[in-house]
Parts: structure tokens; C-alpha cells; sequence
């Protein structure tokens, strides 16, 4: 038996419910999430009822405004609204104390109080108790999303859907930008091939979105200004939340593909790759809505931009999650017959302190590579060693500690507790972390890496500068592009600045001798396609394979003008697979290195909409 649609289908947002609930001294509480703004239904609702609703904002110095407010608004019967209690939750208990010492006879029957919240430890239990809750949460899916949008103020509006000079090009387009709309908002579910960040896009910037589309279709009806609303909508109304340079990328590269001339052309379709997604034809409001309730339930990747194995990336992040969430929920007590925890712990540091080589000798190395006009990788390579010494010295003295710990020698502080935590679970530690390069590894492959980096090292000081370079293992790679830079720079005596990278994949993947100028890198991998090795250039990926290696990299310093040209995608590196980072005191990224030039005969947007990067290193 079927159990039916409507078991999938969220209820509709019902705020009349709510209030038919609620009384002068149980409060209303909207628990926010992502994407989601109650505000502006709340206000058509005071509206549809005839009464005065008084907001504010809560933060800082925000609390005897909204105490006048309470005071003033339980005699004059008005509503109140206060948004973002969880900004404010020292002045939560005072609230929860007004609430308390209100006299309902004294109340007038009217009076509502309103509270908007993200989920708080801290918000006040008792409040919670004695209120009505109400969610609304983003809708899940394109089919609901589009959905959710045309059901929207202002698009729900008779007056605005048919109010326009132009109807069937502006029919058209809103279809397209709701579309849009649910595109980037789907796009988050699939974490960082997605978008690096996850932006907050709200029903707002879709409001202001449509509001200004009908604005500049009624300025000029039948010369609309595409690059305009290209502009507004993308740089300033959802653009304005974009803080990272490829995600801005992404969002223009998106857009492009909905605000175009050809959208008001019969039978376009919003994806090649899934030619039955046309934009809907120029109909009423209830016939535009009823053919948008007949749209697949479940969308495939493609429409997103993405390759079916996205898909797979989904699903791992949200097992991932689970088994994170899991984890919390260990006790740390031993089953029968299995070995305590501290003796897990134990075993484990004995065994990474036996692997773990001794430090490097620091001025030895200057004596053999001393700091040189004509090599700056000598420079290099003292930097680096300096910065493994220090993350080895922490390594190293923390075990040793939790070592003594377990014997009672040494009392266990809450750092240490927290170190021995993570060891027991598999997890780095996050004292070794905020001492390392990034790493997202577990605790057996961080290790791992670490003394695979280590060899590469010392492979460096017996055996001199190498021939390729592990660009992977490399501590701070930014320093280490520069000192290619710096090497060019100073052979044909160009200042550094006007220096630019060039890209070059040799058919000799085994080069038994250094390149004339730049380096040759190897160890990287590709996110989101694969490497053709026929063709010698980017091709979609193989079904469930989710990473490629990359061929040996040359990466070449040149004039900016010296430039080859050919067909390619910027393709940005990372140094691990979250992809975001934050700028650091240096000026660098944290976790992005550079853009890539790789060589493809599918167009930039293709592997921009795709989500294609490049990785130093894996999770695994």
C-alpha cells in the first residue's frame, strides 16, 4: 500500500493556527533556521487583523526599549515583536520575569508578544514551557522551494503577477529567478562543492529580486535591461552576503543562466543536461503554481550544476555528521572484556612516539644550504623545517604527558584530558592542530602524513634540492610559490610584482632533471572531474569516483604578457576540502592557495557550475 503524498509534503506555514493558541501571557515563538524569515508574513497577518505591531531588534543596550515597549503595548492591546532573542540572552531571564508578574486581568485581551530565536542553550526553559512554538523551516527540494516562492508575498499577489507592461517576459523570468532562487539554496546540501561558504539566501533577497525585475520590464518593456537586473540581482541583492571570490564567481556564472534574451524564448530549457525543465509559459498565478506541483519530487544533481557523483558527496557528509553526533553520545567507560581507555590511549602514543624522527637540525642545514641570492628554496627549506620542529616538539612533549598522566605521575589538566579524548576516538587532537598546516585527517592518517612529510624533508637535506617537488607536504605553500617567483625574478633581474604563473602539464610525467625556470610539483588532487589522459585535458568524472590525482604540475613564473593561450579553467587549489578559510596575519588564505590554469574544451561555467577544485591533500 501507498502511504501518500502528503506524508512528504510539510504542512503549511500557519500562523492563524498559532495565534488561535496563544493568549495574553504565553508568548509566540518563531524558531528560526537557514533560509527562512517569518517576519513578513507576520506583518500581512497583523495586517489581515487590524492591529499595530511594534519590532525590535534585541542586542546590546536593546533591553529597557523593549521593556517600554512590553509596558506600553499590554495597555494599548498593540502587538509586540522581538527578533533575535538568542543575540541577547543575558536579558532573556529578565523577560522570563516580566512574563511571570503579568496580570492577565490587568492585560489587555489584545496584546501579543512575538519572538523570533535561533535554537539557545540559553534561552530561558520556563519561557519555552508556556509558549507557542512555530518553525518554518526552508524548504527541502526544488519542487518545494519553487513552491514555497510563488506562494510568497509579493509573487502570491494578483496586482504584482499581472501588473506588469511586459506579462509574458516578466512571467517568464520571475519563473527563472525563483528557479534560481532554489538552485543556490539546494546547492548548500552538498556542502563545499556547493558553495564554499553556506550563505543564508532568504525569501528577502528574492522579494527585492522580483520587485526591482518588474521595475525595469515596466521602465522599458520591450528593451529590458538585462545587464541591470544581472547586476542588482547578483552583486548587490544576493551578492551582498558573498564574502568568498570563487563562490561570487559561482553566483554570477549561475545567474547568467536564468537572466538571458533566450529565457523568453518558447521551450527553453533552465538545463541542457535535463532539456524537460523549461521555463513554465506565461499563465495565471494558480495555473503556474499547479504546473509547478507537477515537478519531479526528487531533482537530479544535474540541475544543480553538478555531476551525478555529487550525489554521493551528500550522502557521505550527512553519515559523516551522524557518526560525529554519534560519537558525542560514547561513554568513556569500557565494555566487559575489552581494553580500558587507558590503555587505547597508551598504545597509541607509544606507537607515534617510536615513529615520530628526531628534530632537525637547524644549523646544520644553514651551514649546507645557507641563505643565497641566486636559491631562495634554501630559505625555504629552513622555514619549513623550523615550523615541523615546532609542531613535533608539541606532539612529542604532549604524549610523553599523557603518558605520565596514565601512570599518575602527572595530574591531567583539561587541555591534556582533551588530547587523550581525541586519541581515544581516532580524532587529531585539537592542540596538535592549532600547531599544524590544515589537515582534516583522522588521527592514524594525520600521522601518517606527518612522517611521509618528514621523509620528504630529509630526503631534501641528504640529497640536495629535489627534482619534483611534493607541492602536498609542503607546511606554508604560498612561501614556497613566492621562492619560485623570487628565483625567476632574480635570474633575469624583473621585479617579483610583475610576475604572474603559468601552468603546464609535461608529457614527461618522470623528468630526471630540474626545469630551466619554476618547478615541478606533484601530489595533488582534483574534486568534481578527472584528468583525461588521451585527450591531456579536464573530462567528466567516472561514476563513483570522487577524486583523481593530478599529473605532474609545472608551474612556471612569467611576464604577464608572455602568457600562453588556450582554452582553460581557472581552477582554484585548496589545501583541504573544507575550502573556506580566513585570511591569516601574512595576507594568505588559510586554505587557499592559488588559482590553477587547467587546459578543457567545455567552456569555464561548466566546471565553475560543477564545483571543480583542486585539493593539496585528502580526508582520508
Amino acid at each position: 500500500a501507498e502511504i501518500g503524498e502528503k506524508f512528504v509534503t510539510p504542512p503549511p506555514f500557519d500562523i492563524a493556527g498559532s495565534y488561535a493558541d496563544s493568549s495574553t501571557t504565553s508568548p509566540l515563538i518563531f524558531i528560526l533556521s537557514p533560509g527562512s524569515d517569518p517576519s513578513s508574513a507576520l506583518y500581512m497577518f497583523a495586517t489581515d487583523k487590524a492591529r499595530e505591531i511594534n519590532s525590535l531588534s534585541l542586542g546590546q543596550g536593546q533591553g529597557p526599549k523593549a521593556e517600554r515597549l512590553l509596558a506600553d503595548a499590554t495597555q494599548s492591546g498593540s502587538w509586540v515583536l522581538l527578533q533575535n532573542c538568542h543575540l541577547f540572552a543575558s536579558w532573556m531571564p529578565k523577560l522570563d520575569k516580566i512574563l511571570e508578574q503579568m496580570d492577565p486581568k490587568a492585560t489587555n485581551v489584545e496584546f501579543r508578544l512575538w519572538l523570533t530565536s535561533y535554537p539557545s542553550d540559553k534561552f530561558p526553559v520556563s519561557i519555552l514551557q508556556n509558549s507557542v512554538k512555530i518553525t518554518n523551516e526552508a524548504p527541502q527540494g526544488l519542487r518545494m522551494n519553487l513552491e514555497g516562492s510563488y506562494l510568497m508575498d509579493p509573487i502570491s499577489n494578483e496586482e504584482f503577477f499581472e501588473g506588469c507592461k511586459n506579462p509574458q517576459a516578466f512571467k517568464r523570468l520571475l519563473y527563472a529567478l525563483c528557479f534560481f532562487h532554489a538552485v543556490i539554496q539546494e546547492r548548500r546540501l552538498f556542502g563545499p562543492l556547493g558553495w564554499n561558504i553556506p550563505y543564508e539566501f532568504t525569501q528577502n533577497d528574492l522579494r527585492i529580486s522580483a520587485r526591482q525585475l518588474q521595475m525595469f520590464i515596466d521602465e522599458s518593456p520591450e528593451q529590458i535591461q538585462f545587464k541591470a537586473i544581472n547586476y542588482l540581482a547578483g552583486e548587490c541583492n544576493y551578492g551582498g552576503r558573498v564574502t568568498e571570490a570563487q563562490d561570487r564567481r559561482l553566483l554570477m556564472t549561475l545567474l547568467l543562466d536564468y537572466y538571458n534574451p533566450e529565457v523568453l524564448k518558447p521551450g527553453y530549457s533552465l538545463c541542457p543536461e535535463h532539456p524537460d525543465f523549461t521555463v513554465l509559459p506565461a499563465s495565471s498565478w494558480e495555473e503556474s503554481l499547479e504546473m509547478i506541483r507537477q515537478t519531479p519530487m526528487v531533482t537530479p544533481p544535474g540541475i544543480y550544476g553538478f555531476h551525478a557523483n555529487a550525489n554521493l558527496t551528500r550522502e557521505q557528509n550527512e553519515t559523516y555528521a551522524m557518526m560525529e553526533n554519534l560519537l558525542l553520545t560514547v561513554g568513556q567507560a569500557s565494555g566487559a572484556g575489552g581494553t580500558s581507555p587507558e590503555e587505547t590511549v597508551g598504545e597509541a602514543a607509544n606507537d607515534i612516539l617510536r615513529r615520530m624522527p628526531e628534530q632537525f637540525d637547524l644549523v646544520q642545514v644553514q651551514k649546507r644550504y645557507p641563505t643565497m641570492y641566486e636559491e631562495s628554496m634554501n630559505t625555504v627549506l629552513v622555514q619549513e623545517l623550523t615550523r615541523f620542529n615546532s609542531l613535533t616538539r608539541v606532539i612529542v612533549a604532549t604524549l610523553k604527558d599523557i603518558q605520565k598522566a596514565i601512570q599518575g605521575l602527572l595530574l591531567m589538566s583539561s587541555d591534556l584530558e582533551q588530547v587523550f579524548l581525541s586519541i581515544f576516538n581516532g580524532k587529531t587532537p585539537a592542540m596538535w592542530l592549532a600547531n599544524s598546516y590544515p589537515s582534516l585527517k583522522p588521527l592514524g592518517g594525520y600521522t601518517n602524513d606527518l612522517i611521509e612529510r618528514l621523509k620528504f624533508f630529509q630526503a631534501w637535506i641528504d640529497n640536495g634540492i629535489p627534482v619534483t617537488f611534493w607541492l602536498s607536504g609542503i607546511y606554508f605553500t604560498q612561501a614556497f610559490t613566492t621562492g619560485a617567483a623570487q628565483n625567476f625574478a632574480r635570474r633575469y633581474t624583473i621585479p617579483i610584482d610583475t610576475l604572474v604563473f603559468d601552468f603546464d602539464m609535461p608529457q614527461d610525467q618522470q623528468p630526471v632533471a630540474k626545469p630551466e625556470n619554476g618547478v615541478y610539483c606533484y601530489g595533488l588532487f582534483l574534486e568534481g572531474c578527472k584528468w583525461d589522459w588521451s585527450e591531456w585535458e579536464l573530462a567528466e568524472s567516472d561514476l563513483k569516483v570522487l577524486y583523481v590525482s593530478v599529473p605532474l604540475l609545472w608551474i612556471l613564473p612569467c611576464k604577464k604578457a608572455e602568457l600562453r593561450k588556450f582554452p582553460w579553467y581557472d581552477c582554484p587549489l585548496y589545501k583541504v576540502s573544507t575550502r573556506k578559510g580566513v585570511l591569516s596575519t601574512t595576507g594568505h588564505s588559510t586554505n587557499f592557495v592559488m588559482p590553477i590554469k587547467l587546459r578543457s574544451s567545455h567552456p569555464e561555467s561548466h566546471w565553475v557550475k560543477r564545483g571543480v577544485a583542486m585539493l593539496t591533500q585528502l580526508d582520508a
